[in-house]
């Protein structure tokens, strides 16, 4: 690998690293079956950003191969406490965002500090259905609620594109996946056509604060959500 574009920190939290050979890729498990919570390092993220920068191209430091670099699944707190020592500003906040977990001080701060946001899960529940997510299995789809239903039908659009509408009118970037040729082909036309601003206060406004990405339920709980 000669370059990459964007590097993350993928949550805040630093833990026991784990051979590859032992298990690829491990995140927060130690085996395979995943039974077992990794543990917690005693590294902070003044140390991991700094590694991070260390990579970051510049005219000072041409060797490096990465062109960017940034967060996810970081709060405010955190993100003013790296503001206050990083060297090189982080470009993207990586985030949980669809109208089930809205998190608006969150983005509100990050947009005024220059850090772009992107929204990973933007159809809630959907994806993490597949991951077997008890949660996600028991909340009701966004592709199924009226206000996202009727809208949809008001445009001639698909709920899927009303759900990206209301990330990217907002200036939220959106990453969705398929491996459906027409669902692909949905997702790139979802930027034409515009949302009023009461119908993005709907779609909003079924925020009820639920996380489904969240390693608060494992069964060792790593609590960094508030």
């Amino acid at each position: 690998m000669e370059q990459l574009d964007l590097f993350l920190i993928h949550f805040p939290i630093a833990l026991e690293f784990i051979p590859f050979d032992k298990m690829r890729y491990p995140c927060f498990w130690t085996d395979k079956e995943q039974t077992k919570v990794t543990p917690l390092a005693k590294v902070p993220i003044s140390e991991t950003w700094k590694a991070l920068e260390d990579m970051v191209q510049t005219k000072e430091n041409p060797g490096g191969f990465i062109k960017s670099i940034g967060i996810s699944n970081f709060h405010t707190q955190l993100i003013y406490d790296l503001l206050s020592y990083a060297k090189i500003h982080p470009s993207v906040l990586q985030i949980e965002h669809h109208p089930y977990l809205t998190q608006p001080d969150l983005i509100a701060m990050a947009q005024e500090n220059n850090i772009a946001i992107t929204g990973y899960s933007t159809f809630g529940p959907q994806s993490f259905i597949e991951l077997g997510n008890a949660t996600a299995k028991e909340v009701k789809p966004l592709f199924e609620t009226d206000v996202v239903k009727s809208i949809a039908t008001k445009h001639g659009k698909s709920p899927g594109q009303v759900l990206l509408r209301w990330c990217t009118q907002r200036k939220i970037i959106v990453i969705p996946k398929s491996n459906s040729v027409d669902r692909l082909k949905q997702n790139l036309e979802s930027s034409s056509f515009d949302l009023s601003e009461d119908e993005i206060k709907q779609i909003s406004s079924l925020d009820i604060g639920l996380r489904f990405n969240n390693p608060g339920t494992l069964q060792t709980p790593i609590r960094i959500f508030p």
